[in-house]
């Protein structure tokens, strides 16, 4: 097989080439299994590497679409469905590419934990990486430099982890240009998941998200759930989800699967313009959430109390939501601490 370092496969940075190396040729039509390896000397394993499983689907050409999942090890959703869709997905059926990486975090992923354990790097604070940096910074520099440069569009499939809790929505950012805002958001509507989400972040900096949208590209992304687990629910919305969007990018046949067609309620189109959505601890203690994900919400709202673990007989710390909506999110645990995010608060879009 071809690797990345292969200057005829276009797959390269020429300048500076990835020290990544993909057990994939990536002009073959067909279906391949293969791993990217990431360079790893260690106490355990001098000459070792970290292999990043990867699925290549392509017939012809066509548009390429770039899946991930596993970003961070404690979400679930995308490496289960992604593999069953690496697995499943018949490449006779394909008008083009689909690069499907169900874990792009294996370290964290084994460990089930947010950030990798191996240099303790959250991922999606990382981009767009270093040639020369820990492990993860290395996968990310592959994938902004040597994947994203081939590709059409990325869905990279996320859900609330261990600390947070989501109604399932798939989103896409605020754009400036017009054009791409149309189509990223043509993309969250066929990718049809319960919440269809426009949301402004407290912080992007590092995150996948960017760079894909600065090389103005299609660039979406879903919270399914949370709690580091997965339900039948959240796992069949990512599944139906990467499918849908193939099929809107003409890569798989037939129109995407709309909610109605599965006897399900219309997405919810929704946004999350400001600061204003979110409400943040101050304190340590345990956390009471007094409202459902899902109720709505009235602003001035009490939402949560934080209440001492070290003496009794002191009054609570009291939250209360800065505007009307609904909870979308929440904090997961028992427990919170200063500067944990304890509610997300979204409108719908026509407000």
């Amino acid at each position: 097989m071809g690797t990345s370092n292969n200057e005829t496969t276009g797959f390269v940075q020429k300048d500076k080439p990835s020290r990544v190396m993909a057990a994939i040729d990536w002009e073959v039509d067909g279906k391949q299994h293969g791993y990217l390896s990431v360079p790893y000397s260690a106490n355990e394993s001098a000459w070792g590497a970290v292999r990043v499983p990867i699925t290549v689907i392509r017939n012809g050409t066509g548009p390429t679409v770039l899946l991930t999942g596993g970003n961070h090890g404690d979400e679930y959703e995308g490496p289960i469905a992604l593999k069953k869709l690496a697995d499943s997905l018949d490449p006779a059926e394909f008008t083009g590419r689909a690069i499907i990486i169900p874990a792009l975090n294996p370290p964290a992923v084994q460990a089930g934990t947010r950030c990798s354990p191996i240099d303790g790097v959250n991922m999606n604070r990382a981009f767009p990486g270093t040639r020369t940096g820990t492990i993860t910074e290395m996968i990310c520099h592959y994938v902004s430099h040597s994947l994203l440069p081939n590709v059409d569009a990325v869905i990279d499939i996320h859900s609330g982890g261990k600390t947070l809790n989501f109604v399932p929505f798939a989103a896409m950012h605020y754009l400036t240009d017009e054009d791409q805002f149309e189509r990223t958001r043509a993309t969250v509507d066929a990718f049809a998941a319960p919440v269809s989400l426009v949301i402004e972040e407290l912080d992007t900096e590092g995150m996948l998200d960017g760079i894909v949208e600065e090389a103005g590209k299609v660039f979406v992304f879903t919270e399914l759930g949370g709690g580091g687990t997965s339900t039948p629910e959240t796992i069949e919305i990512a599944e139906t989800g990467a499918v849908n969007v193939l099929r809107h990018f003409g890569i798989l046949p037939g129109d995407p699967a709309t909610r109605a067609s599965r006897g399900l309620s219309p997405s919810r189109v929704m946004a999350t313009p400001d600061a204003t959505c979110y409400s943040i601890s101050d304190e340590t203690g345990l956390y009471e959430c007094l409202v459902n994900l899902g109720d709505p919400i009235e602003d001035g709202q009490l939402i949560g109390r934080i209440h001492s673990v070290e003496k009794t007989g002191l009054e609570p710390g009291l939250y209360y939501a800065h505007r009307s909506g609904t909870l979308i999110g929440r904090h997961f645990p028992g427990l919170a601490r200063p500067g944990d995010c304890l509610a997300v608060i979204a409108i719908d879009a026509d407000n």
